[in-house]
C-alpha cells in the first residue's frame, strides 16, 4: 500500500485519495477493527451533550490498541467524537467523499488519516439503484461495528448495508438541531418540519 494509519501531525491529518478497495487494504494491514460512528453532520444535534455521553460509553467499552475510530472526517455534528476519541487514546480515521475536498470542507483537527473517496455524491445509495455510492461502500467494507446516533438518509443506507453484510449495528435515537432544521426549511421554501428524528429513525425504530 505504501502508507499506514498512524497519528497525524500538528499541521493536520495525513490525507490520501483512495478507492474503496484500497481503503480496505490499508485498514486490513493494521490488524485493528474499525468502529464507525454515523449520524448528523452539518445539521447538528439538538442535544449534543447526550450524543457525546453515548459515544463515550461506546468508546469506553473498547481498547485503543485494538480499535480504529472512523467517522466522516469533519468536526461538525457527529465529528465532535473525534476529539473525545483522541483524548481516550484511539487512533482515528475518516472516510469522506472527494466532494468535501473539492468544496473545501474543514476537516477535524483530531483525525489522524483521511481517505478522500472519488465520489460525485456525499454518500448513501446511488440514485435509482440499490448500490451504495463509493464513499458509503468504503465505510461498509472496513467497518466491524457501526453506531449511528440519529442520522439522515446516508446513515440509514449505511446501517442497512451493514446489517445485510452481517455486521454489528447500533442505532441510538437522537434529534437533529431543531432551529437549524427550521432555518434550512425556510431558506428552501419547504414546509416547517415537525419531526426532527431523521430518516434513520424511521427505518430502525417502531412507528410512534
Amino acid at each position: 500500500m505504501g502508507f499506514s494509519i498512524v497519528a497525524g501531525t500538528r499541521s493536520g491529518p495525513r490525507i490520501r485519495e483512495a478507492q474503496p478497495s484500497a481503503v480496505k487494504a490499508c485498514v486490513l494491514d493494521t490488524g485493528k477493527s474499525v468502529l464507525t460512528f454515523g449520524g448528523y453532520s452539518a445539521s447538528g444535534y439538538e442535544d449534543p451533550q447526550a450524543m457525546m455521553a453515548r459515544a463515550e460509553l461506546e468508546l469506553a467499552a473498547r481498547r485503543p490498541a485494538d480499535t480504529l475510530v472512523n467517522i466522516g472526517a469533519t468536526a461538525v455534528g457527529i465529528g465532535a467524537v473525534y476529539d473525545l476519541a483522541k483524548r481516550m487514546g484511539f487512533t482515528t480515521m475518516g472516510i469522506v467523499s472527494s466532494r468535501a475536498r473539492d468544496e473545501k470542507v474543514e476537516l477535524s483537527r483530531c483525525v489522524d488519516l483521511v481517505f478522500y473517496v472519488p465520489d460525485p455524491s456525499w454518500g448513501g445509495r446511488l440514485r435509482h439503484s440499490e448500490r451504495l455510492s463509493p464513499t458509503s461502500e468504503a465505510i461498509v467494507l472496513v467497518s466491524g461495528t457501526y453506531i449511528a446516533i440519529g442520522g439522515g438518509e446516508i446513515a440509514r443506507d449505511e446501517l442497512l448495508a451493514m446489517r445485510q453484510a452481517g455486521r454489528t449495528t447500533v442505532f441510538v435515537p437522537a434529534d437533529t438541531n431543531h432551529q437549524l432544521a427550521l432555518e434550512q426549511a425556510r431558506k428552501a421554501h419547504r414546509p416547517k418540519p415537525t419531526d426532527f428524528r431523521g430518516a434513520a429513525h424511521a427505518a430502525f425504530m417502531p412507528a410512534s
